[in-house]
């Protein structure tokens, strides 16, 4: 399958490493002048990963129109009130890139009441996104959706169990892993195996860890080290310029 190239672009940015103090870009800086080099087939695909900021935005948008909304989503705020209000009135956005996932979302908010209602509505966006994500047709972009779906997860699940939580309750998605999890929540490690999650055994030690600051720049250091090893034969495509970003992020 034919993939973009972006020689001069990627010849010309900075390299950074994990251990960085200081990094050639802010994330936004970086959105700015990566889109204005993507191919329209690619950008849609890093899409997917700013969408992140939208469920948040959508979320507040919903509770208060008036909202302070974070600056890396994809929707501007007049085009999610504008698809809030046409799924309103006629159960659909005008918007075709508008995700399907945030109609549903929009439609099931609408349908209850969403303030007496006892749901997690955050974790419930949240979900729904994570689902979005892995069906990417992007491998790598797929697959680290399922990566942070998965770590999230089995925190999560170990948390709640040290704390007398219900598990199930705090798994969300709808892939294999998370639903071992919610199959197995009495079991020593919810049914998993080093097989399937080759860093559960690093997951489950950093969970030990009561410094806050260095559980997250160990959990972090697993994502990294994911981005360079399934990335080390991508060079100028869309691919290494995704991992570019997620870097940035991290």
């Amino acid at each position: 399958m034919f993939k973009n190239k972006y020689y001069y672009f990627v010849a010309g940015l900075p390299d950074f490493s994990f251990d960085s103090t200081k990094l050639p870009f802010t994330v936004s800086e970086f959105k700015e002048i990566l889109y204005k080099e993507l191919k329209a087939n690619d950008r849609k695909l890093i899409d997917k990963y700013f969408l992140k900021a939208d469920t948040s935005n959508l979320l507040k948008l919903l509770e208060d129109n008036e909202a302070e909304l974070e600056k890396l989503g994809v929707f501007s705020r007049e085009e999610l009130l504008n698809s809030i209000t046409s799924v309103k009135k006629k159960g659909s956005a005008k918007n075709k890139n508008f995700p399907k996932i945030f109609e549903l979302f929009i439609k099931q908010w609408l349908k209850e009441d969403a303030e007496a209602e006892n749901k997690n509505w955050e974790d419930m966006l949240t979900s729904l996104y994570f689902d979005y994500g892995i069906e990417a047709k992007n491998s790598l972009l797929s697959r680290w959706f399922t990566l942070n779906l998965n770590i999230g997860n089995i925190l999560a699940a170990i948390y709640s169990r040290k704390y007398d939580l219900d598990v199930k309750s705090v798994v969300i998605g709808d892939n294999h892993i998370a639903n071992t999890i919610r199959a197995n929540t009495k079991q020593r490690d919810f049914g998993l195996d080093e097989d399937e999650i080759d860093y559960l055994s690093t997951l489950t030690k950093i969970s030990e860890e009561t410094d806050i600051y260095e559980r997250e720049r160990k959990i972090d250091k697993i994502r990294w080290d994911w981005l360079e090893e399934n990335t080390v034969f991508d060079y100028f495509n869309i691919e290494y310029l995704f991992a570019y970003l997620c870097k940035l992020q991290i």
